[in-house]
């Protein structure tokens, strides 16, 4: 390999881990990523795989289809995961912000529609961290994107969204006085297993991003 060889090697690699230069491209990339979150948003996936059923310590009679957990997904956070791969923090950061702009004042964009009062909706919390959970992943895949920085990224990021979430959550609920058998069912739907869920998948796609945006610099 050749000194030039070596030295756009290099220039590459530290235009992946910088992210991505401000340009025309880039703001169709942010633009497009926007629309994926969106999309992500209204995407609701079929899971199912084998458990031990609980009915299993009990003594109980079982049948085959308490060893089989079907659950209902969406897979908005590893797209946020995902973002902040393929974009980077500055860039995720940005698309993000377009995403929650576009539903509180344009259009009806989140699960629940949009517009001012979806700051009091319980899951509105979860939307609002995806912005530190960008910036937190971003941070440690400065480093490299090795794949123990990436599941380390992925953990953290998830973690931050639902504790966030939680945490607002809980706010709307006690300004409402609501009961904790309700605040507990709430955290159990919301971030209960659906938290497994966000990292197994959000690594997977983070994995995907980290080569896809190699390539789109081959382009940028």
């Amino acid at each position: 390999m050749t000194n030039n060889e070596i030295l756009n090697k290099v220039n590459v690699t530290k235009k992946s881990q910088d992210g991505i230069t401000f340009s025309f491209g880039s703001l169709i990339l942010v633009l497009f990523c926007t629309l994926l979150i969106v999309f992500s948003t209204f995407l609701q996936l079929n899971l199912s795989h084998l458990v031990i059923p609980m009915k299993l310590f009990q003594g109980k009679d079982l049948v085959f289809a308490d060893f089989v957990y079907n659950y209902k997904y969406i897979p908005q956070i590893p797209m946020i995961m995902f973002l902040s791969v393929f974009l980077g923090r500055k860039y995720g950061i940005t698309s993000v912000l377009i995403y929650i702009i576009t539903g509180l004042f344009l259009f009806p964009v989140f699960a629940l529609g949009g517009g001012l009062r979806y700051i009091f909706e319980y899951g509105f919390g979860y939307i609002l961290g995806y912005i530190p959970a960008i910036f937190f992943s971003g941070s440690i895949l400065k480093s490299g994107y090795s794949n123990r920085n990436l599941l380390h990224a992925a953990f953290v990021g998830v973690l931050t969204i639902h504790i966030i979430g939680i945490l607002y959550m809980l706010v709307i609920a006690l300004l409402r006085y609501e009961g904790w058998l309700f605040m507990q069912s709430w955290i159990f739907s919301q971030s209960g297993i659906k938290i497994i869920y966000d990292i197994i998948f959000s690594f997977f796609v983070m994995f995907i991003a980290k080569y896809a945006r190699l390539i789109t610099w081959a382009y940028m």
